[in-house]
């Protein structure tokens, strides 16, 4: 059975909990162990904060865009901005690159995603913004009934 969620949102820092919530919440259903459900929530955070900080350049104006899918026990997740998107994506990806340091950004955005996910692609066109999507298949997979 496949399920699905979307969610918008202003691009403001304090959304990004409310993202990881949402999107925690929603996947409960899988009951994922504690691991995996901190692990897709710390990717959600470095996604949505990406697309607040570099994609819209923290201008509240801008608007976020999530959908999750769910099917047997694999999570599918798209988090995308229709911001400035990446000039060099390959180099945004590298461990420790960050075009924000003055904000005290530590350049792991990517790299946590790698780490916690069994698939990133990241789309992107400069100036029209970025897409970036996220697979992980759960360990266990049972499907809570209510």
């Amino acid at each position: 059975m496949k399920n699905e969620m979307s969610l918008q949102f202003s691009a403001l820092s304090q959304n990004e909990s409310f993202a990881r919530v949402t999107v925690a919440a929603f996947i409960a259903q899988l009951d994922p162990t504690m691991d995996e459900l901190t692990e897709i929530k710390t990717v959600v955070s470095e996604a949505v904060t990406n697309a607040i900080i570099h994609g819209y350049e923290n201008d509240p104006e801008g608007i976020v865009y999530i959908t999750v899918t769910i099917e047997d026990n694999t999570i599918d997740m798209t988090i995308k901005d229709v911001g400035v998107g990446i000039v060099d994506v390959e180099e945004a990806r590298q461990p420790l690159f960050t075009t924000k340091p003055d904000l005290e950004r530590s350049g792991m955005g990517f790299t946590i995603m790698e780490n916690f996910m069994d698939e990133v692609e990241v789309l992107t066109q400069p100036g029209s913004g970025t897409e970036v999507r996220l697979r992980k298949h759960l360990q266990s997979h049972k499907m809570l009934c209510n």
